[in-house]
């Protein structure tokens, strides 16, 4: 085992320790379950839980939803941060209500979404391509505005029309810029999703099993949950690294 793994192993493995020590002096399992309580969820993952469905189950809903949102928001804000990069009087046109717009927390829209979607799918989705919108289309903007001038002038020159500009130059040079957006923003949403499903009248999600397991006291489901939420997120954000790895590895260009 070489330094480099055993430093990735030394943290997780103190806190497990610590983890243990402190559900041994507590000794209250509504406080904090030990590891063997919490592990048991986890290993059974297609288990049913209290009725609520299994993790895997809820998971997999949670997953739906978030790519559903990331999806909408994608296909909003890839092309207007295209059009805001690339044409400066669209840039200036929605400059001010995108910087008045993008620090307001996604789930301070929870009551108009409610109002506007009532309780549902809708709503929820709408909660979370809020969350990924802006990552991407600020990161799509960024990418179109860096692209270098004389690869846009050298294709002008050879009698491009915008359309072939786009397709042939803005598009590949920015897409390094839209992924990494896209990796932020589907992280966002993944936390809104968990947020969002614990609203009332949800009835699946990771969210809401979390949710209905602390009503009943299952804290060890509880951090189950909070477990699954961290290690899915891991593997999707390594997803997005290895694409960008292979696909998009001229970005220092």
């Amino acid at each position: 085992m070489n330094k480099r793994t055993l430093l990735k192993l030394i943290m997780p493995l103190a806190i497990i320790m610590l983890w243990e020590a402190l559900s041994i002096f507590i000794h209250n399992q509504f406080i904090l379950p030990n590891i063997r309580s919490v592990l048991l969820v986890l290993l059974s993952p297609g288990t049913d839980i209290m009725g609520s469905g299994s993790l895997i189950e809820n998971a997999l809903m949670s997953l739906q939803r978030v790519g559903l949102g990331s999806l909408v928001a994608t296909c909003l804000a890839v092309p207007l941060g295209v059009a805001m990069g690339r044409w400066e009087p669209l840039k200036e046109a929605f400059d001010g209500i995108v910087s008045a717009l993008r620090p307001v927390p996604p789930l301070a829209w929870v009551p108009l979404a409610l109002a506007w979607l009532k309780i549902g799918l809708a709503s929820i989705v709408f909660i979370i391509a809020l969350g990924a919108f802006f990552p991407v289309l600020l990161n799509t903007m960024q990418g179109v505005r860096g692209v270098k001038k004389n690869w846009i002038e050298a294709i002008t020159m050879m009698g491009a029309k915008e359309h072939d500009l786009m397709v042939r130059v803005i598009f590949p040079a920015a897409a390094p810029e839209i992924w990494t957006g896209m990796r932020i923003g589907f992280g966002i949403a993944w936390m809104c999703v968990v947020a969002a499903e614990m609203l009332p009248g949800t009835s699946t999600g990771l969210g809401y099993l979390i949710m209905y397991a602390y009503s009943w006291g299952q804290i060890q489901v509880v951090m189950a949950g909070m477990i699954a939420i961290g290690f899915i997120g891991i593997i999707i954000d390594r997803f997005f690294v290895s694409v960008e790895r292979r696909w998009l590895s001229w970005r220092g260009l």
